[in-house]
């Protein structure tokens, strides 16, 4: 049998089978590798990022549960016995929750609340759902008859039989969703009709439109929600009066409509100049053009502007309490004034639990911002 010499080399008809990688570049060892300990600066700075991250979560996590008195009737149970440190208030916070979600609406109708809640949530989870069918007429019911069906529900009807609630006792988490809900729909055609406004070729709209926007880009929100607060009932006729919730709902519409008209206005202006000639070459009117190539695309590039935009709105809703009206914030602040729960940790645990609160909605907003992108291929790989 001849011997292969030593310089012999091997040869082979078929293709070997790939090697798998190294197990330190895969999975969570891999990760952390390339991410926190790649060198010795990054190594370094994730020891020094772990530790900060550990005072701060442990001291939260003793003050919030540990620590936390979960039950009592009066501000005793707070108090710190014996020189021994009490964490966070909960018992407080339980006490007010039901003055929380709804303000000082009546406990016996408390259960319309709860049905406009279950009845718009019914319609929102399959609107945001991409693959649900029915959607044009899920989008009727939710923007034209679930408005019609909460208003009668929240404010009462004779003809219903539904006792009516004035607005005057709705706060806390009622009124902000409220706000904020209203605000979102809202902003969002008039920030797209402004934004073509302003790109449009008529001077007189286009004048209109960078003066509006400008003007309300350039007030404070504070400012507005007082100007709507105040000064709106004098260019109304005599007789005429907008109730107390329906004014910040106006200024706070036309304030987040203006922010989101230039954010619209981006997304338009990344839009390719042979997008609107293909669409001009087929001989589409101009609002077909735009309903049907131009904005389906521009909305798509601008998402986590929309989001951001959303959410701030959402948050800035806490303003309202500066003009009196007793939404998630101000309600908050009120019930610190009940001297039958002053403690030194009341407070904390009620801005603690208000921070949770406005957390849980803003970052399922992000979160669901991300899933759009995701879904829609705007600037991710999947």
């Amino acid at each position: 049998m001849p011997m292969k010499s030593h310089n012999e080399s091997f040869f082979t008809n078929e293709m070997l089978p790939p090697k798998p990688p190294p197990p330190g570049t895969i999975g969570v060892i891999g990760w952390m590798r390339k991410n926190l300990f790649s060198n010795w600066i990054n190594t370094i700075l994730t020891f020094v990022g772990i530790y900060f991250i550990w005072l701060i979560v442990s001291s939260l996590l003793q003050f919030a549960l540990l620590d936390a008195v979960w039950s009592g009737k009066d501000r005793n149970a707070c108090l710190s016995h014996n020189g021994e440190e009490v964490g966070a208030c909960w018992a407080f916070v339980r006490a007010k929750f039901n003055q929380y979600m709804f303000g000082f609406y009546p406990k016996p109708e408390q259960w319309r609340v709860l049905l406009t809640y279950a009845v718009g949530a019914v319609l929102l989870v399959p609107m945001l759902i991409p693959r649900v069918p029915y959607k044009r007429i899920n989008g009727i019911l939710l923007l034209v008859a679930f408005p019609v069906f909460a208003y009668f529900m929240l404010y009462g009807a004779d003809f219903l039989g539904l006792e009516k609630v004035e607005t005057t006792k709705w706060g806390g988490l009622l009124l902000t969703l409220v706000i904020a809900v209203t605000g979102i729909v809202t902003s969002l055609p008039l920030g797209v009709l402004l934004a073509l406004g302003r790109q449009s070729k008529m001077p007189v709209v286009r004048l209109a439109s960078v003066i509006f926007i400008e003007f309300w880009r350039g007030v404070p929100l504070i400012t507005v929600l007082f100007m709507s607060s105040v000064m709106l009932p004098l260019f109304l006729p005599e007789g005429v009066n907008l109730d107390k919730v329906i004014r910040p709902l106006v200024g706070v519409a036309l304030f987040s409509a203006a922010y989101m008209a230039e954010v619209v206005r981006g997304g338009l202006q990344a839009i390719p100049k042979g997008q609107y000639e293909g669409a001009m070459a087929l001989g589409l009117t101009y609002w077909k053009m735009m309903r049907l190539i131009i904005l389906p695309q521009a909305l798509k590039l601008v998402i986590p502007g929309i989001v951001n935009t959303f959410i701030g709105l959402f948050k800035d809703t806490s303003l309202v309490s500066i003009i009196g009206l007793m939404d998630l914030l101000g309600i908050a602040q009120s019930s610190l004034a009940d001297a039958k729960w002053s403690t030194p940790v009341t407070a904390p645990t009620v801005y603690l639990f208000l921070a949770m609160l406005y957390w849980i909605f803003t970052f399922s907003m992000s979160r669901y911002s991300i899933f759009m992108e995701h879904h829609l291929h705007t600037g991710h790989k999947r």
